[in-house]
């Protein structure tokens, strides 16, 4: 579908709902077409192209709320979709809440080249996507003798949509998107399978890495993993990895958003203008940084972006309010989404920060875990590598991290200058003194 005819389909979809009954209403009509490509052990696992486009249809009326969506995009059809969504909209309950956003949110968009679409894109052939995935599954399988099984997976997508709402909003977005990277399972001669990864995902082809590199990497980290124990329970110093930083950032964004206010779920409820968390935690959402993967003029309400200051310094300044729970709370609308997240780094490297430690964990993945948002307590497990005298020594596995929020980013006292390449949130190596660890 061309972009004009998308924006059409979308408009008249809209004209459809009002002709139908409906007070208000939001369409968005999205394609996206993808294609990936993965070996495992020396051979062709997955050759998989898919296209796939859609509309989904809000409707407002008497203050009652729907939301339907299709993949049928034939006008016909749609006519009869679109006048029974209506149709159904009537016998739900009412919700004075429930409108879309006032049209001065959509006002002052920024008209910035994102460069969100890679012009060169297109003419990718197949035979390069095979190549680069062989030499990425090469790499990983023949980097040590005790490598049991490496996968390589290669993959691109374009997508397009087009939003309009009947109070005002229209908006585009195209898009492409690359990834590449490698996951791989070593044996540890005693019946134990350590696995890793290392993938990159890019807005442009020419920002991916080497192929061989992930496939090196992959193994490396991999084989770092044989001999894996736990240590004892204890408080550690810990440094996060800067590939999983943002598991631990995500444990504060759900507090920060209106819902979470709204319902008396979130430990951060009337901490605007006051400390939570050490004075070197610095967190900004920036929608326009140029390729970013969550880079964007407007969210999905149609709210212009905006950069923002979420804690400065340790201080809380922002919450994620969205538009239908900013109006219960009576609160102003900023979004409902972050963007590119960024955490303000400093001045070390990370292997700088490990070598200042004397005896404590390196955090290399996080795996399952729980939070509660309403009083802040966490617990994850944690893999990763014991730090004595500044030094990596041998691998730790089953270990689980536990604290409360409320204290725990206080205990931040060290940021690398080394924020993850491959990520929408900027996230750099972090050190944290005396975490609480639980293992043998």
């Amino acid at each position: 579908m061309e972009k004009q005819e998308r924006m059409e389909l979308t408009r008249w979809a809209v004209k459809q709902a009002l002709d139908a009954g409906a007070g208000q209403a939001a369409a968005k009509t999205a394609s996206v077409r993808s294609i990936d490509v993965e070996f495992r052990d020396g051979k062709l696992e997955k050759l998989q192209e898919a296209t796939q486009s859609g509309l989904t249809l809000a409707v407002y009326l008497d203050q009652r709320f729907s939301a339907h969506s299709t993949s049928n995009l034939d006008r016909k059809f749609l006519a009869g979709f679109i006048k029974e969504a209506v149709a159904m909209t009537r016998y739900l309950g009412q919700d004075p809440f429930r409108t879309l956003p006032d049209p001065s949110l959509y006002a002052g968009r920024e008209s910035l080249d994102l460069e969100l679409v890679d012009p060169a894109g297109s003419q990718i052939t197949m035979d390069q996507r095979l190549a680069l995935a062989r030499e990425i599954e090469a790499a990983a399988r023949t980097a040590d003798p005790r490598v049991i099984s490496a996968t390589a997976g290669v993959g691109d997508a374009a997508g397009a949509s087009a939003r309009v709402t009947s109070n005002g909003f229209e908006g585009e977005t195209e898009s492409t998107l690359f990834y590449a990277g490698a996951e791989v399972t070593v044996g540890d001669g005693a019946g134990g399978r350590p696995e890793d990864w290392d993938y990159a995902t890019v807005r442009f082809r020419s920002q991916l890495p080497a192929g061989a590199g992930l496939g090196a990497n992959a193994a490396r980290m991999a084989l770092a993993k044989i001999g894996q124990a736990k240590v004892e329970s204890g408080l550690y110093d810990m440094v996060v990895d800067n590939r999983v930083g943002e598991r631990l950032v995500s444990l504060l964004l759900g507090p920060m958003q209106a819902r979470a206010l709204q319902q008396k779920s979130s430990y951060l409820d009337g901490m605007i203008g006051k400390s939570i968390g050490s004075t070197l935690l610095t967190l900004t959402d920036d929608p326009f940084i140029p390729r970013g993967l969550a880079s964007r003029l407007f969210d999905d309400e149609g709210i212009s972006a905006r950069p923002r200051v979420l804690v400065d310094q340790g201080v809380l300044r922002e919450y994620f309010v969205d538009d239908y729970y900013g109006r219960k709370l009576g609160m102003a609308a900023t979004t409902g989404s972050p963007s590119n997240l960024i955490l303000a780094a400093g001045r070390q490297t990370g292997p700088a920060l490990l070598a200042g430690v004397n005896r404590g964990i390196y955090v290399t993945s996080f795996l399952g875990g729980n939070s509660n948002p309403t009083t802040g307590d966490f617990s994850l497990g944690v893999s990763g590598m014991l730090i004595e005298s500044g030094k990596l020594t041998r691998p730790v596995n089953e270990m689980n991290l536990s604290g409360n929020l409320r204290e725990f980013w206080n205990r931040l006292s060290a940021v690398g200058n080394d924020p993850y390449l491959y990520s929408a949130w900027k996230i750099p190596t972090l050190l944290f003194t005396q975490a609480d660890f639980s293992g043998a």
